[in-house]
């Protein structure tokens, strides 16, 4: 190799390859058709519309990268695997181990203001969530939710409006921590409030120029 070979040699670039990230990798047809399967649950969930599921689904299974992936379910509260969120955004996993569960360290809240919120059927319940209601209603039933702990904590956030808990006959109430009712009402028809069941609903917060019944499920025709 001559003088000039050598300069040529020096002068060329190092190429450093990059490590690929989880957010690079590459997603397989199983995980795009589990993601869909994620986003059934949502619009059975009210999450999203039809509009909605019929785009992200779209989305879902055009997707090359777990990061182009991530994007489709980032906002919904939940459907991600809690092992794999980031500090960047909620990373998705994949479906073996998925449990359609809440991300842990994180409440869930449902917020009704000036409007009805209902959570009823076989809904995911969260160890932890709060309720805010403002000049609004909000149904709760957990009579076929599945829940996710034998203990679960409601924090309520009620102002001139209407919270209704339906629960399990095999279920109880705690209601000691809710100090603070001004202008409004409190009525437990289960009878469960100290008593044993599972799982058991601990209700804290504030009840202002509004209602709080607590009951189980009607039985009859016209329940």
């Amino acid at each position: 190799m001559g003088m000039g070979e050598e300069e040529n040699a020096a002068a060329e670039p190092v190429t450093e390859t990059k490590p690929l990230g989880e957010r690079d990798l590459r997603v397989s047809d199983d995980e795009r058709e589990h993601v869909v399967g994620v986003l059934q649950k949502a619009i059975g969930r009210g999450m999203i519309d039809l509009d909605e599921f019929t785009e992200r689904t779209d989305r879902a299974l055009a997707s090359r990268t777990r990061g182009e992936l991530n994007a489709v379910l980032a906002d919904l509260a939940g459907l991600y695997h809690p092992a794999a969120a980031s500090a960047a955004a909620p990373s998705y996993a994949a479906p073996v181990g998925y449990s359609g569960g809440y991300p842990s360290g994180r409440r869930f809240e449902l917020n009704a203001k000036y409007s009805s919120l209902v959570r009823s059927g076989p809904w995911v319940v969260p160890p932890e969530m709060v309720v805010r209601n403002k000049y609004g209603s909000t149904k709760l039933d957990f009579t076929e939710a599945q829940v996710q702990s034998p203990v679960v904590h409601i924090e309520l956030d009620a102002k001139w409006g209407s919270v209704e808990v339906i629960i399990p006959e095999h279920a109880a109430v705690d209601v000691n921590s809710i100090t603070d009712v001004k202008f409004g009402s409190l009525e437990d028809k289960t009878r469960s409030n100290g008593h044993m069941g599972n799982p058991r609903f601990v209700l804290s917060g504030r009840v202002h120029g509004g209602s709080l019944v607590i009951r189980h499920p009607r039985r009859g025709l016209f329940g």
